[in-house]
Formats: C-alpha cells, structure tokens, sequence
C-alpha cells in the first residue's frame, strides 16, 4: 500500500481508530489531513467482542450523523478486510471480516487496515514523514506498541513489530505506555526500555528515521532527549493520537474516491 495520491484526498471521509482501551472517530479533511470536528471517544467494549466493538464503531459514527465511507484501523493484522490476529481484543476477531460486519452495521461502505499502519500513512503524507525517502519506521506506543514500515514512501503493511522478542519478553509487554503505566516506571528508567527496542528494531531495518506516535508523543519531550545510542533520527509524531483516525480516513477516501457526505 502507498499513500493515496492526491487526486482522491480532496474531500472529507470519516476515521475511526478501534484502540484497546478507547474508540474513537471523527471527520477528515483529506485535503489538510485534519479532523473536521472533534473527535468522539467512548471505552472499547470488555471483553471486545466483534459485535460489541462493531456497536461501539457504530455509536461514534451515529454521534456525527454521518453518512458515506468509513475507514475503521484494528489492533491486529489485516488481509483484504479481514481480521487475522487480535491484540488486546477478543480472540473471536481472528478470521473475522471486519470490513463486512463493519459495512452492513454501518449501512456504509467501510476499509479496514492494521492501526498503526492507518498511523503510519497519515504520519508520511501530512506528518513528521512527510517527503522522507528511504526507510521510516513509525512506532505507536499505548496499550501495545504498533508499527508501520515505509520503503520510498511504499508500506510494508503488518509488520507488527511490537511483537518482537526483547530480553525474552514480547516486546510491547516491556516498552508500551501500559507497561510504563503499570509498573510505574519513570520516564528515564521507561526511556532505557524504548531505547533498547529501537536499538534491536535498528538492525533489523536499518532506518534512517524513526517517528514515534500514540498519545505519549504529547510527552515527547520528556523521554525522546533520554534515548541514546540509536543511529536514525527520532522524530515525535506530529498528528500525535489522532493519526489512526486520519490514516484510516485516507485508506476509505483511496478505496471509495466517489463523494463523501456527512448530514
């Protein structure tokens, strides 16, 4: 997948970004990259079924009154609209074909992709990626840690590189905000455990810039200056935790490039 041309981003699509612990939408500007209004944002669902979370994507589209494509990002791998892993939701999304079940909740034409991918593609098209050649790596960091691999601008969809084996750990049960979070760490102790993943992500890719998003690159300053001993630049996301939603919103408007309307 590339990112869209520019030819199918002159019109405002709807994103919705399906987080392990939040779900939320709003209306894009895919002329701007930016959200029309401000987003809405309910819980996920426990335990994360695919129709609770199917009701939960059709509760933030309904509080816009929206009607037209929707693109809906998943925390987990995604084939043609289907649902192939599941991270932090219900293991009964596997095999699922969220593009469906999403479209006919939705009584719209939906595109489902990979959350830190949708992420990814907003960060290189309006973001802190935006006209970088060569290889990019942006790294989303909450619940989990997602990933996004760009090569001249082309993305290598699914990487999930959150998943690597770190000090025999997976990687995002060391180096996520969660993890932070729950073990209290401090944001040195915390920034050694990020700089030893970007460090192990370095050799397998050798990038020449890493972005880091998700809702801590609010906080970039406080950790990005601790991170030593990495050889690409790191840069903080600049659409910060709304990427997923303006990624998601450029898949649909590259997918269905016909006009989006909203009531």
């Amino acid at each position: 997948m590339s990112v869209p041309p520019l030819s199918v981003v002159g019109m405002d699509v709807f994103g919705v970004d399906i987080g392990g612990s939040g779900i939320k939408g709003a209306p894009v500007d895919l002329k701007r990259g930016e959200l029309t209004e401000e987003r809405f944002k309910i819980l996920t669902p426990k335990p994360a079924t695919p129709d609770a979370v199917a009701d939960s994507v059709r509760e933030v589209v309904a509080n816009f009154g929206w009607s037209g494509p929707v693109g809906v990002t998943f925390p987990g791998v995604v084939v043609d609209g289907t649902t192939c892993t599941a991270a932090n939701v219900a293991e009964e999304w596997v095999g699922v074909d969220a593009a469906g079940l999403l479209g006919e909740r939705l009584d719209s034409p939906v595109t489902v992709l990979n959350d830190a991918d949708a992420a990814g593609l907003a960060e290189l098209h309006y973001g802190a990626a935006r006209g970088r050649r060569g290889t990019v790596v942006v790294l989303t960091f909450g619940t989990g840690i997602g990933s996004a691999v760009f090569t001249d601008g082309k993305l290598v969809p699914n990487t999930e590189l959150g998943h690597l084996e770190l000090q025999g750990h997976d990687a995002e049960t060391r180096a996520s905000t969660r993890a932070k979070d729950e073990e209290d760490l401090s944001w040195q102790r915390w920034a050694r455990r990020v700089q030893r993943y970007l460090a192990h992500v370095e050799k397998l890719f050798t990038p020449e810039l890493f972005v880091i998003g998700g809702g801590v690159s609010r906080k970039a300053d406080k950790f990005l200056p601790l991170i030593e001993g990495v050889s690409a630049e790191i840069l903080p996301a600049q659409l910060q935790n709304n990427a997923g939603i303006v990624g998601a919103a450029m898949a649909a408007g590259a997918a269905w490039p016909g006009p989006a309307a909203a009531a």
